[in-house]
């Protein structure tokens, strides 16, 4: 009979993890669908809850509060499917070891397009929300550091490639990458002037190569 017992306990805890899995998926889009319809201050927990149909006591449990939520949102909304964060995804590895830093430039602006699109709306709420809650513009912030963090080792690979135009500092370098790689000049581009996720990925890569790159030896 114990072994018995035994043997059941794994199965429990395995159904357990799957049901605790989904209703964090379920909150965190209905999060997202709330906070795009309503914004983030007239969303509730107690709304979150309700449409999403899981209890309150396990939102709670799941999420430190509302802004725990949101940076769930905007974390899914950055990792996509395969759930990976930038720096732990397999083509950043491939790019960090191409020789080519135009084919580099090119790969990491095809990544940071993929980014964009599925993170645009999320972004506008934490910046909407940044304006009227500290707890939120302090998110913000950090999420700025880790965008600048990541960019900044494009630019110091450049550097150590010795692919940086010459009078071209690796701190100018990275701060060219930080302007062009930003959402919100994706979202001018593309979601205000209509142009398509694919134009901006090629003016992008284009351009990222142009104010970048030493020109090729004659």
């Amino acid at each position: 009979m114990a072994t018995a017992v035994k043997g059941r306990q794994p199965d429990t805890g395995r159904r357990g993890q799957a049901r605790t899995r989904l209703a964090r998926r379920a909150v965190v889009e209905t999060a997202r669908s709330l906070f795009l319809e309503r914004g983030y201050a007239a969303t509730t927990i107690d709304a979150i809850s309700d449409r999403s149909d899981v209890p309150p006591a396990t939102v709670y449990r799941l999420f430190p509060g509302k802004l725990g939520i949101l940076t769930a949102v905007l974390d899914a909304s950055i990792a996509g499917d395969e759930g990976l964060a930038p720096q732990d995804r397999p083509e950043v590895a491939d790019l960090l070891a191409e020789s080519d830093p135009r084919k580099q430039l090119a790969g990491f602006a095809r990544i940071n397009i993929a980014i964009n699109t599925r993170s645009a709306d999320v972004y506008r709420i934490l910046v909407s929300a940044a304006g009227s809650d500290a707890e939120a513009a302090d998110l913000l912030a950090q999420y700025v550091r880790r965008r600048d963090a990541g960019q900044g080792q494009i630019a110091g690979l450049l550097a150590r490639e010795e692919a940086l135009r010459p009078d071209l500092a690796e701190r100018d370098a990275a701060d060219i990458i930080h302007a062009l790689m930003s959402p919100e000049l994706y979202r001018l581009l593309v979601i205000e002037r209509g142009w398509t996720p694919g134009h901006y990925e090629k003016w992008l890569a284009e351009t990222l190569a142009a104010q970048l790159l030493a020109p090729p030896a004659r």
